[in-house]
């Protein structure tokens, strides 16, 4: 019932689903371009519509009340970005306890322009041995964009450069540039 809902809320908001997820247990989704408070509505009205139970990682100042309950309801699952917790292994682990796990996260990790994109995802992905979902929020096709899977060859650079070409045919909300990737600085 849930499902046939978000189809039909999807049809009449004039949006579409091209792609579909894997049918696997287990991978990350990353989601983007993250520029619109709108990207979380349409992903959760999408996800529905596929019928896929993906659970996400929230910035904790939605998991308060009064709508802390409704995030954690809908597979929601709070973090606080202002210290360090060691959130890849964290994820990791919860990807081996479960026999089936779905996690979306947007690798900007904010809605504001950012010059480098986060790789907390494909740490994630790598020591979880999970596969890579891309999806793109095509804002001028109306569509949620799906690409096939990939699995995270060790070679960062090579796969976010392959990510992020994928991304750079998708229009946000609020269109930004996509960025080359860098890799971080040594500390």
């Amino acid at each position: 019932m849930i499902q046939a809902l978000c189809k039909m809320l999807l049809a009449i908001i004039g949006w579409q689903v091209d792609g579909n997820m894997p049918k696997q247990d287990k991978y990350i989704v990353i989601v983007g371009p993250h520029t619109s408070n709108w990207d979380f509505i349409i992903g959760v009205i999408a996800r529905g519509a596929i019928g896929e139970k993906i659970n996400f990682l929230g910035k904790h100042q939605l998991f308060i009340p009064p709508w802390g309950w409704l995030f954690r309801a809908i597979g929601g699952t709070p973090v606080d970005r202002r210290k360090s917790n060691n959130l890849v292994d964290a994820v990791a682990k919860l990807f081996a306890s479960k026999p089936q796990f779905k996690l979306a996260l947007a690798p900007e990790g904010t809605r504001s322009p950012v010059k480098r994109w986060k790789t907390g995802f494909y740490h994630i992905a790598t020591q979880a041995d999970v596969p890579i979902v891309t999806v793109g929020l095509d804002f001028g096709r109306k569509a949620v964009v799906i690409a096939p899977s990939m699995t995270a060859s060790g070679n960062i650079e090579q796969d976010m450069q392959h990510i992020l070409d994928f991304y750079r045919c998708i229009k946000g909300r609020h269109p930004k540039d996509i960025p080359d990737y860098t890799p971080p600085k040594p500390k």
